[in-house]
């Protein structure tokens, strides 16, 4: 169940990441109508369309009137509102939502905002991936494990229990969807966030001679970690430390993940013992940690999510593209492929060796692992139970058909249920400081 989650926030897959040199956790000061193919290239076009949930009954209860969003109102009444009623109408052991309601727009009036009960945060951590318009692996939304960590809001707290969700994820190869969700942003109280793009990354540094080592997408993110204190090397898999920012405009601390932390990959081809010699390899969880996961109007600036590695994320993104590692000449050299010109096909052939050794060492590893073909088909078996459900499935087309083969995946050949950008719950981009 590959979440594609490295690919929610830019179309050019993962940016870096990388490992303390100290190995230790040092601080520093711091819904889906089958329509034709579409066109090559195509992407669904953007607008309205509001998700309900199932279940609603034909004629529902009369709900509490909403009360107009005010200036004072540091959370959306009306967006708390609706989230409450979907939450009820899909929860029907909830009940009637129209005391919650209540209950909800008079903690808005007193404080500019409310707080979720864990049920509520769990359920909307949920919709917020079944939201997620460019994730190809929604079928198993409902399997998310969310951690309440609402009370936690010091960068030392923070930083333990993102290690303690890396651990939780990994399960020993057996890959966990996890969120972790810390203390939301309350009313003249910003609440801390993560630098880091993702949990676990590489880091690139500029060498010598004009040429990355290591990451270009991780350059910035290691600049600043140096500034900061943390010794990084010129590795080309060094593991990024964790950067925490409790308030605006205070130095950010870091912390080396610990060695326990970080599961790595060494890839390995079936067919082709040299390429173990290329010295490549990658982790296992992909841990989105820059979003912010939006629920009924209330904003959780540090949710750390993850779902498992689809293998062209790494074989056909991360390693591939020109401005990550760049890795398709060099493979097609010790291939052997005529790299003279372009009809030679040698990108496209270098491209599938390399997807094939990413699949094949995660297998061998134990690491869970989707490929394409399968995560399309068992996409489209999510979106029949949503249609079952009575409920649209939003989808950026040109996300979810994958960046290797895609003509040949049955998600290629159909349109989507257009997507809402205002849509909630949902894991969005974070608002700057």
């Amino acid at each position: 169940m590959s979440l594609i989650f490295d690919r929610l926030r830019t179309r050019s897959s993962n940016r870096g990441s990388a490992r303390d040199t100290e190995r230790g956790t040092e601080r520093g000061t711091e819904r889906g109508t089958r329509r034709p193919a579409a066109a090559p290239g195509g992407a669904c076009p953007y607008s309205h369309a509001h998700v309900h949930g199932h279940l609603v009954p034909e004629e529902p209860p009369e709900p509490a009137p909403d009360r107009p969003s005010t200036d004072r109102s540091f959370t959306d009444p009306r967006q708390a509102a609706d989230f409450v009623r979907q939450f009820h109408a899909e929860q029907p052991a909830a009940g009637a939502p129209d005391e919650r309601i209540r209950a909800v727009l008079d903690e808005i009036d007193r404080t500019g905002t409310y707080e979720h009960t864990p049920d509520e945060l769990a359920y909307g951590a949920r919709l917020a991936w079944r939201n997620a318009a460019r994730c190809i692996g929604r079928l198993y939304w409902r399997s998310l494990v969310v951690r309440d960590l609402r009370h936690l809001s010091s960068a030392d707290d923070i930083a333990a229990e993102c290690f303690a969700h890396l651990r939780t994820a990994t399960n020993g190869g057996r890959i966990r969807p996890v969120v972790s969700v810390f203390a939301p942003d309350r009313p003249g109280r910003p609440a801390a966030r993560l630098l880091n793009q993702q949990l676990v990354r590489y880091a690139g540094h500029p060498g010598p001679d004009g040429r990355w080592i290591g990451d270009p997408a991780g350059g910035q993110l290691a600049a600043r970690a140096r500034d900061l204190g943390w010794k990084g090397g010129a590795e080309r898999f060094e593991v990024l430390p964790l950067l925490v920012q409790e308030r605006p405009g205070e130095r950010p601390a870091w912390y080396g993940l610990p060695e326990d932390t970080t599961l790595e990959v060494r890839l390995s081809h079936p067919g082709h013992p040299w390429f173990a010699e290329l010295g490549l390899r990658w982790y296992a969880v992909p841990a989105i940690s820059d979003q912010t996961l939006e629920i009924g109007g209330v904003r959780y600036p540090a949710a750390p999510f993850n779902g498992w590695y689809m293998g062209t994320e790494i074989g056909a993104r991360n390693l591939a593209d020109a401005d990550r590692y760049d890795m398709l000449a060099t493979v097609a050299e010790r291939l052997g492929l005529d790299t003279s010109n372009d009809r030679t096909l040698w990108r496209d052939r270098a491209l599938v060796e390399l997807n094939v050794a990413v699949l094949h060492s995660f297998e061998e590893a134990g690491v869970t692992m989707s490929d394409h073909h399968t995560e399309s088909e068992r996409f489209l078996r999510h979106v029949a139970r949503e249609e079952r459900a009575g409920r649209p499935t939003p989808a950026d087309w040109s996300w979810i058909v994958p960046p290797v083969s895609g003509g040949l995946t049955p998600v290629y050949h159909r349109y989507y249920d257009p997507v809402d950008p205002a849509l909630r719950p949902a894991f969005v981009a974070r608002e700057p400081w």
